[in-house]
């Protein structure tokens, strides 16, 4: 797997990673064992070489060749006189050769707007990895911050099962004494059964958010940081949604990508037309050669014959009817580079409205965050007002499981707020194209709790 130098930098500058307990250590454990990216660098690696092989095709040419051959003929009568007065039979022949070819493409349109594509392809190819390093950041961030949202979760999910299971028991305590229906008993057990289901799902999700980052760095991650309690988000201090679609459009990688691939396409129009024009092409070698029959050697008197020479020469060669191929290329050619002309305005709009949604989504993330803490507080003073009622008879046990219900699914609902923005905030980076290793350290300075103690002693599946 290759590494970029900031891979290096990561390295030098953290810890062991097979601690890694926060979003920057899970991050670099992402850069060196993540396969997508693995996949993105050898496909770059791959695109680059068509712009040396477009190359090589305009470079000299060398070739060089060597041959023996033995001939046997069984045929009577080969016969010739062996010098003094007699005759011998020749069935063998023998010859050896050696030689060198030369070429040289003096002009050849094809090959030349082939090689322009070809290298608006290697652009396009650096770009796909820059996103693809960008898609990392957010990927690894996402499978992250889902895990702290569902260890937040399950925390909530105990608490409301714990709460759920003591207000069963109150109900069941007043029905023995007959101060309760039985109504009242049975709606508590169905809210606390329905507790204890929601505490299933809640560790079976955060199971699956454990290996959905472990299928990311490779190996698992425990001692997760999270925000603390008094986080207060807010929004970059510069700039509005305008200016921020401004810089997308002008850094964002992948259509800087879909750029050249179209630049590439109109390059293959330009090859695709060249099949009507005619190539220019040098040619030139030198051979040596003897042959020998099976008395006499290549350097002995009697029957054998030797061949040298040189040759050199240039060729015009000019295309007159290809059954229609030709024009079928052009078209073809046209039809791709459209495709590719489509596929970079569908990229430009999607960017646009992206870029405007995330930086919408982040002001209203600031607003979110806050009216969703303020829910979990007033949740839990009606719970806590709904639980002095029930002591001095006012209020039921229907009525503190249903505020119990209500600040389990606030508490949930505030732990998705929190996290959501700061992945909005990565995502605004990640469309404006300026979306680096920087932008993780700052999320990770504000990840100083310790999300884990927030669960029971009861183990987590990782």
């Amino acid at each position: 797997m290759s590494r970029r130098p900031l891979v290096l930098a990561l390295a030098l500058a953290l810890p062991s990673a097979a601690g890694a307990t926060d979003l920057m250590q899970t991050y670099e454990l992402a850069r060196t064992g993540d396969p997508q990216l693995s996949i993105a660098e050898a496909t770059r690696l791959f695109d680059k070489e068509g712009a040396v092989q477009a190359r090589a095709a305009l470079l000299p040419q060398v070739s060089g060749s060597v041959g023996y051959s033995l001939n046997h003929s069984s045929r009577p009568g080969n016969l010739v006189n062996d010098g003094n007065g007699g005759q011998i039979d020749i069935g063998d022949t023998k010859s050896r050769s050696y030689g060198v070819d030369v070429s040289q493409t003096i002009f050849d349109w094809s090959r030349i707007a082939n090689l322009r594509g070809q290298r608006a392809i290697s652009q396009a190819a650096d770009y796909d990895l820059a996103s693809a390093n960008n898609t990392l950041i957010t990927r690894t961030s996402a499978a992250y911050f889902n895990v702290l949202i569902g260890i937040e979760s399950l925390a909530a999910a105990e608490t409301n099962e714990a709460a759920s299971k003591k207000q069963f028991d109150y109900a069941q305590k007043r029905l023995d004494v007959g101060l309760a229906p039985i109504t009242d008993v049975h709606e508590a057990r169905a809210q606390y059964d329905s507790a204890r289901a929601n505490t299933i799902l809640a560790r079976n999700a955060l199971d699956d958010s454990y290996r959905a980052l472990a299928e990311i760095t490779g190996q698992p991650i425990s001692g997760l940081k999270g925000l603390p309690d008094d986080f207060r988000p807010e929004l970059p201090p510069e700039q509005n949604a305008q200016a921020w679609v401004d810089r997308a459009l002008e850094q964002n990688p992948d259509l800087k990508s879909a750029e050249y691939v179209l630049e590439s396409a109109q390059h293959g129009v330009s090859s695709a037309r060249a099949g009507h024009y005619p190539t220019l092409n040098f040619r030139g070698g030198y051979s040596n050669g003897t042959a020998w029959d099976s008395v006499h050697g290549p350097l002995s008197p009697g029957i054998s014959q030797d061949d040298e020479g040189y040759n050199w020469g240039i060729t015009l060669n000019v295309p007159i009817f290809s059954g229609g191929a030709t024009q079928s290329g052009v078209r073809q050619a046209l039809a791709q580079r459209d495709r590719a002309a489509d596929g970079m305005e569908q990229t430009r709009r999607a960017l646009i409205r992206n870029t405007s949604n995330a930086y919408q989504a982040l002001v209203a993330g600031v607003t979110e965050v806050e009216a969703r803490r303020l829910a979990v507080f007033s949740a839990q003073s009606a719970l806590d007002a709904s639980q002095v009622g029930l002591e001095v008879g006012t209020r039921t046990v229907l009525d503190v499981l249903q505020n119990q219900r209500t600040l389990f699914q606030a508490q949930v609902e505030y732990a998705q707020a929190r996290y959501n923005f700061l992945q909005n905030r990565l995502l605004l980076e990640q469309a404006a194209g300026t979306l680096d290793g920087t932008d993780v350290q700052d999320i990770n300075r504000l990840l100083t709790a310790d999300a884990e103690a927030r669960l029971s002693s009861q183990p987590v599946s990782q």
